[in-house]
């Protein structure tokens, strides 16, 4: 029997008067299938709040607290939904992560989905009940709540339709779909009626907010279709899904970041292993890094460079300074006026030139790049905080996308 599973952002729960919205338009799936989940993210912004609180009392929260205490806001906009729905006549109830099956690993903020056991949520279905999940949490052999990271109720809503063999997953949001670029910097960027994964991946990795890129990485991998739509209007949105159409532009969407700082290790030895235990010291702390960049001096110093994002810099900083101690380094130096604007499209693999047209633009632009990597379906460059407007309507112009 078809399931329907949706998933509200923050700002789609944002008040009282939003969630009787968002009731009013889950009974409106209700009478469509009878068998609806829906995932909920906290109310507007209190996550901020609650992480607002933790560092006024430590600027690195322990891990395990860190997860028991904003795991809450969810729990919060779970219930109220629940609530409402109930109060309107229907049989609704409210489940945590852990009671909806959801396990993860053991590591806390950012703990990866291993199973879900749906078992629970199909009882309450069988009972006619419209069931709330609280997204981006779960919890872990130890029975211990974790969190699934920044926009992790994206994930949570892939998962739970993944594992309730639902088609496809509706993530309602405050925008109206997917977009060229961001269209609050870029006035004249366009909605993508239909985007495949692999691009839809690469977007959100690179800071296109709308979806978790673990999300879209799911859906990928179960072939569930994602249906990015307005919560305030009744548009048909954006889909994410594999996509045969023929490709017209080399390039389909364009992100910026400016939430990226770069680190350096300076005058290390230049000798086999010693990036490998950089990198291996990082990846034990859980950062993830990008822009990674070596270069050798004299043929003896060995200098290594990398972006983290900004909520990890004081962790991999630490995590440096200790390894640079450790190799012999004199010196770790931060920028923080990074930003990294990138450039996506499959239709790059079989057009030559569009690195060479992107950096000619940024050059005449007067805008120096910092770093560059570069994938087949993705081109990304470092560059100053303050050239992040003036580089994205320009790039946005130059590859034809204010344009049908």
């Amino acid at each position: 029997m078809l399931i329907t599973v949706q998933k509200y952002g923050g700002t789609s729960v944002g008040s009282p008067e939003k969630i009787q919205h968002v009731a009013d338009r889950v009974i409106h799936a209700y009478h469509k299938t009878k068998r609806v989940v829906v995932v909920v993210s906290a109310m507007g912004s209190a996550t901020d709040v609650l992480i607002g609180l933790a560092k006024q009392l430590s600027l690195v929260p322990d891990p395990r607290e860190y997860d028991a205490l904003i795991s809450t806001g969810e729990n919060v906009s779970a219930a109220l939904l629940s609530m409402a729905l109930i109060q309107k006549g229907f049989s609704a109830i409210s489940l945590t992560g852990a009671q909806a099956g959801i396990l993860t690993e053991s590591t806390h903020m950012r703990a990866k989905i291993l199973t879900v056991d749906p078992s629970r949520i199909h009882d309450e279905l069988s009972k006619d009940r419209i069931v709330v999940v609280t997204g981006f949490q779960g919890v872990n052999t130890l029975g211990e709540v974790t969190t699934i990271g920044r926009g992790g109720s994206d994930t949570s809503a892939v998962v739970l339709a993944a594992a309730l063999n639902a088609k496809n997953c509706e993530i309602f949001t405050d925008v109206e779909g997917i977009y060229t670029t961001d269209p609050r910097e870029v006035s004249l960027a366009r909605k993508i009626p239909e985007i495949s994964y692999d691009e839809m991946l690469e977007l959100a990795s690179l800071g296109a907010g709308v979806l978790h890129p673990r999300a879209v990485e799911c859906g990928k991998q179960h072939g569930v279709h994602i249906h990015v739509r307005s919560t305030f209007k009744p548009d048909q949105g954006s889909w994410v899904k594999e996509t045969n159409m023929e490709v017209s532009k080399p390039v389909t969407g364009i992100t910026a970041s400016e939430e990226q700082v770069i680190l350096s290790i300076l005058n290390l030895s230049h000798t086999p292993g010693v990036a490998g235990q950089v990198f291996q010291a990082l990846a034990d702390a859980g950062i993830n890094v990008d822009m990674i960049v070596q270069s050798v001096e004299n043929g003896s110093q060995n200098h290594i460079s990398f972006s983290v994002h900004e909520e990890d810099v004081l962790k991999a900083k630490m995590v440096s300074e200790k390894m640079a101690a450790l190799l012999g380094s004199n010196q770790v130096v931060l920028d923080e006026d990074v930003s990294k604007i990138s450039i996506v499209g499959v239709g790059m693999i079989s057009r030559p030139g569009i690195a060479a047209k992107m950096f000619s633009t940024l050059g005449n632009l007067g805008i120096n790049i910092k770093r560059i990597t570069t994938s087949e379906i993705k081109i990304s460059c470092a560059i100053s905080r303050k050239d992040t407007k003036k580089a994205l309507e320009t790039l946005h112009h130059v590859f034809d996308l204010d344009r049908v």
